[in-house]
């Protein structure tokens, strides 16, 4: 009868697994970071042009990408808010936050483009500088910044993907707290007592130098 010997495992058996999720940090951070600033600054550029008539001639008019929906810029601060909140937090609570990451970019990139064809910020500028509520903006055009804030936005989910993965090993904030959470205990220095800068810098911190 044929035994089969049981061969254990590696305790390094993960280490590509968590090699590969420190590797992802940088990529994450970078990202995140250009994803949002995309975002912000695509979202301040023209959106939509047009023109209201008046007076027998024609007013140009123009739209940002915050006039016709802040969402994507808001969306944008949320992700830059839980990219750096990822690191400060362990567990449960950073599959939480990566999860925030993912949606703010999901949810920006959404709404820029559903609003990439949208018309009602020129109307209302066209109803205001026409003093005619019923005033409807002409020769209407719209620029592809709305699809570039949605290819930030993208990066910014891609960013929350990549934690969503690998954050269980990425480092996490607070370096003098040990993995379960308690301080780390520090270890008194030497203190020579034939010298008195020993003594008093001993003093200094708090420490007992005669003990």
């Amino acid at each position: 009868m044929g035994y089969v010997s049981a061969v254990p495992l590696s305790p390094n058996a993960d280490a590509p697994e968590s090699g590969a999720g420190r590797r992802t940090v940088a990529v994450a951070l970078l990202l995140g970071a250009l994803g949002a600033t995309v975002v912000l600054l695509a979202s301040g550029r023209v959106w939509a042009k047009g023109s209201a008539a008046v007076g027998g001639g024609s007013l140009p008019l123009t739209a940002d990408g915050r006039a016709v929906t802040g969402l994507p810029a808001a969306l944008a601060i949320v992700g830059l808010a839980a990219l750096v909140a990822v690191f400060a937090v362990r567990g449960r609570s950073r599959l939480l936050v990566s999860g925030l990451l993912a949606l703010s970019g999901l949810g920006a990139a959404l709404s820029a483009v559903a609003a990439a064809d949208d018309r009602r910020a020129l109307d209302e500028r066209a109803a205001v500088a026409t003093a005619d509520t019923a005033a409807r903006v002409v020769e209407l055009s719209h620029t592809a910044w709305p699809y570039i804030t949605a290819a930030g936005a993208a990066l910014i989910l891609l960013a929350g993907l990549l934690a969503l993965r690998f954050g269980r090993s990425w480092p996490a904030m607070g370096g003098r707290y040990e993995r379960d959470g308690s301080p780390r205990r520090r270890t008194p220095a030497a203190v020579d007592p034939d010298r008195p800068e020993d003594l008093w810098k001993a003093l200094d911190r708090g420490e007992d130098p005669t003990g």
